[in-house]
């Protein structure tokens, strides 16, 4: 069921109550009435029977005739009495309004010997309560037909916004991000098209996003590979290399012990620039430290390896209190630290590097601030900014970055204790 005749059910059915209120409140008062227009006809029928006692002459029919609630009837010779004839309707209303008794005719015999009926005959009181009743119900009706004309008008404008609103849901669900919807018709209409556009807009900026993204990543997964690939062909490869054509040395020059200890030494040092490649090549793959260490350490190793390589004065200031973290958490905030100078070393130009984790309330906080040349906030951020802002969500918390030109730049972590 379509909601416009959901809508007209209910109105009519209020209007069926409110109806059926009226008229009962129409009838409640129409008793009242009633009961003081018969006792007046009562009367009346009373003093024309003593009347016609005395005075036969007194009830021509022009004198008669015109009376209301009473009606005088000549009987011809040999007829009865008989009650006025109502019809079923009029008879249902008769009994609801009148008491059965005040209906009886009274036949009187004159002294010129004719028989005269009197009687209170309800009849123009039932004409009127129903007259009433069929303006009521007639104007009743009117209302409720004007009122779904009305309801009718005002919704069929509504739905065909929500009509244009479900068609264009449909298209964005489908994947046609550029479809738009027309401002125009009454404000709601133009603020819900206005919002609904917004919401396209934004949509479509995020998709040319994680697609720009996704191809960056697909470019720096190949560049890793790539990188991978020539330091264990080029670097490690050599080592191996020399290696094994030493080793395949040694026995032809077993009987030399000058050049057996040359090539030993040898040996050695091809090892442990070998163990030292392999070392770096596992600490740029994942950050083992966090195996062997506690975090503090670890952070503290990671700053002292930064600033050994790039030669900024870096200080790391960790609080004694520190809240436990899981082994992925650990391994987001190690992440996102190394990132954030990583981003400083490239695009800052700092001379000097302060980063301070601690705890403040019910928050644990991480704070990079550099002395660095600083710039405007970038409208949409690179794969750095947005790995560090996927961690910061990942541990829970809010990641702020604070930049203007020749002020250096600030990032703030916030995570909730609660949640880390």
């Amino acid at each position: 069921m379509s909601a416009l005749w959901r809508i007209n059910l209910w109105v009519c059915g209020f209007f069926t109550l409110v109806t059926l209120a009226c008229m009962a409140l129409l009838v409640h008062q129409a008793l009242a009435d009633v009961e003081r227009e018969l006792q007046s006809a009562e009367a009346v029928v009373h003093y024309l029977s003593e009347t016609a006692e005395r005075d036969p002459a007194s009830l021509q029919p022009r004198l008669t005739q015109s009376l209301r609630h009473v009606r005088v009837r000549w009987l011809q010779p040999g007829e009865t009495a008989t009650a006025p004839v109502q019809d079923d309707l009029d008879a249902w209303l008769g009994q609801l309004l009148f008491a059965e008794a005040r209906q009886r005719a009274q036949v009187l015999d004159v002294q010129d010997g004719r028989r005269v009926q009197i009687a209170v005959d309800p009849r123009d009181e039932i004409d009127e309560v129903w007259d009433s009743l069929q303006q009521l119900l007639g104007l009743c009706a009117l209302a409720l037909l004007l009122s779904l004309l009305t309801i009718r008008w005002a919704v069929r404008r509504g739905l065909g916004l929500l009509d244009d609103l479900l068609h264009a849901l449909q298209q964005v669900s489908g994947g046609q991000l550029k479809v738009r919807l027309r401002a125009q018709g009454v404000p709601e209409a133009r603020q819900l098209a206005m919002h609904f556009n917004q919401m396209t807009d934004a949509l479509e900026q995020a998709r040319a996003d994680n697609t720009r993204l996704t191809q960056t990543l697909l470019a720096l997964q190949e560049q890793e590979r790539t990188q991978l690939a020539q330091t264990l062909h080029d670097d490690l490869g050599q080592y191996l290399a020399g290696i094994r054509a030493q080793a395949c040395l040694l026995p032809l020059v077993a009987d030399q012990p000058e050049v057996v200890a040359r090539t030993v030494r040898e040996l050695e040092h091809n090892c442990e620039h070998l163990q030292q490649g392999f070392r770096a090549l596992v600490r740029d793959l994942y950050p083992v430290v966090l195996q062997h260490l506690p975090l503090a350490e670890a952070l503290g190793l990671l700053v002292e390896q930064w600033q050994a390589r790039q030669g900024i004065d870096c200080r790391l200031r960790v609080s004694a209190q520190l809240p436990t973290l899981s082994a992925p958490d650990k391994t987001h905030l190690y992440r996102l630290l190394q990132e954030a100078l990583t981003n400083i070393a490239r695009h800052a130009d700092a001379s000097r590097v302060r980063v301070h984790l601690g705890q403040r309330g019910g928050h644990w906080r991480l704070l990079i601030r550099d002395n660095g040349c600083g710039a405007q906030q970038p409208q949409r951020p690179g794969v750095g900014l947005y790995s560090m802002f996927e961690r910061a969500r990942s541990l829970g918390g809010e990641l702020r970055i604070i930049s203007r030109p020749g002020a250096g730049w600030a990032l703030a972590l916030n995570v909730p204790l609660e949640v880390s």
